[in-house]
Order: C-alpha cells, then sequence, then structure tokens
C-alpha cells in the first residue's frame, strides 16, 4: 500500500513537471464580492496573460516566485506573487479596489468653423512636430520637436552619441530589454496595450518607471505631444524602434 502511493506521489510530481503550473483564480470587487470580468493578468517573469471570464475565473501558466499583475480600468492595481499555496489550491479569491477618482469639469471649445474650406484649414491647429528620416533605417525617422533650430541640434547630437542614454539604460538592464521584445512578440499584450494610455502597465512589464521612459523618449527626439498623448503600444514601439536604429547607428 505503502509502496503505491509513493509511485503516485511521484507520477503527480511528474506530471506537474511535464504539464507545468498554473495559478487558477477567482476576481471579485472587494466592496460587494461580486466577479469581475475581463480583468487582464499579466505574469510579469513570463510575461503571458489571462483574462477573467463572466465569472471572475481565470487560469494562467505561473510558477513560484512568479509575480501576477492585475489590471482593470477603475480599480487600482494589484501585484501577487505567486505562492506554493496559490499553485497548489485552485480557486483562490483576489480582490480589486475602485478608485476613487474626482472628475475635474472640462470645458470643450469647438473649432468655429464656417464651412469654407480655405479659411477653417487656416483655423484648425497644426502640429508642426518635425520628423528626420536617416536613410537605411527601417523607422520613420525621428521626431525633434517643434520648428525651431534646436530641433536640428537636438538630432545630431543624439545621432552623435547613440550610447548616452539608450544603451546605458538596456545595457544594464538586459532582463527588460529582453521582456521588451518578449512584449512585442505577444499579441495579447499588444492588443492591451493599445487601449493603455496611463503606462502602468507597460512600467510593470518592463520594470522602467514612468520618469525613465519619459527620459528616453526626450532622448530619442520625440515630442512632448507625442510622449503625453501616444497609448502605451506606441511607446513601446518608439522606445524598441529608437533603440535598434542606435544599436545599428553604433556599430
Amino acid at each position: 500500500m505503502i509502496r503505491h502511493f509513493t509511485q503516485f506521489l511521484f507520477l503527480t510530481g511528474f506530471c506537474t513537471v511535464l504539464y507545468g503550473q498554473e495559478v487558477i483564480g477567482i476576481v471579485e470587487n472587494a466592496s460587494d464580492q461580486k466577479p469581475i470580468s475581463t480583468v487582464h493578468i499579466i505574469n510579469l517573469n513570463k510575461v503571458t496573460m489571462s483574462i477573467t471570464n463572466k465569472d471572475g475565473k481565470f487560469a494562467i501558466d505561473a510558477e513560484v516566485n512568479d509575480t501576477l499583475y492585475f489590471s482593470y480600468l477603475g480599480y487600482k492595481p494589484i501585484k501577487v506573487r505567486v505562492s506554493n499555496d496559490l499553485v497548489k489550491y485552485p480557486n483562490t479569491r483576489f480582490q480589486l479596489t475602485e478608485l476613487a477618482l474626482a472628475l475635474e469639469e472640462v470645458v470643450v471649445r469647438p473649432y468655429q468653423l464656417t464651412g469654407y474650406l480655405d479659411i477653417d484649414a487656416r483655423n484648425v491647429p497644426i502640429n508642426r512636430t518635425r520628423r528626420y528620416s536617416i536613410p537605411g533605417l527601417p523607422s520613420g525617422g525621428y521626431e525633434a520637436g517643434n520648428r525651431t533650430p534646436l530641433g536640428e541640434i537636438r538630432i545630431l547630437q543624439a545621432i552623435s552619441n547613440p550610447a548616452d542614454f539608450l544603451y546605458n539604460i538596456f545595457g544594464k538592464k538586459p532582463k527588460q530589454l529582453r521582456k521588451l521584445k518578449k512584449v512585442r512578440a505577444n499579441n495579447e499584450l499588444r492588443d492591451l496595450l493599445a487601449v493603455k494610455y496611463d503606462r502602468k502597465t507597460l512600467e510593470q512589464l518592463i520594470q522602467i518607471d514612468r520618469v525613465d521612459l519619459d527620459e528616453i523618449l526626450r532622448k530619442c527626439n520625440f515630442s512632448d505631444s507625442f510622449i503625453k498623448g501616444a497609448n502605451d503600444l506606441q511607446i513601446l514601439e518608439a522606445i524598441s524602434n529608437c533603440y535598434e536604429e542606435y544599436k545599428i547607428l553604433n556599430r
């Protein structure tokens, strides 16, 4: 009997290694314990994602000591370290807390259109950001800000000193650079980042805070309007493409 029990434990452990481990849980509202659907759960270590169903349930591949990031619009995101209990016992309940946001008054001022194309075209604000293309590079070039003499100076300084910013940031953090490549290759994560503008998920994925993200983009000669208005996927692509281009220039 003992021998059969030992064989059972061995086979159970073998199957766990063979098929991997996963965390199965339920996400609910902390205030009323009701399930929340379409919550995004990201394994920050494996760069994989799962979404809760209508009952708030999810399953995601995870190992002990992995970190799960729970994100849902209007709720405070949370990070959970995977423990043996989370892997061993399914249907663990995770609670999200609603954010209390104070909405400020917004005054909408529409353009005063006359109906005459020539006149209206002159009245609509124009984004005067300039971009400079470099032959032989795959992107559309570099955004150098407003039409001022400093724009040309900034782009020349950036090209002549490629190792001063991006390489130093990513060169000292090779794990972040590898994560950035994994995120770009994951279509589910790309779709998620395409509808996010707060940088919180992107920060957690590539482990770079908002200040450094903005600084990288400025050093890559992207305008403040792009930095403030782009979605997280556009920011991800901008940083990745800029790094690849400067890596080519540094050869």
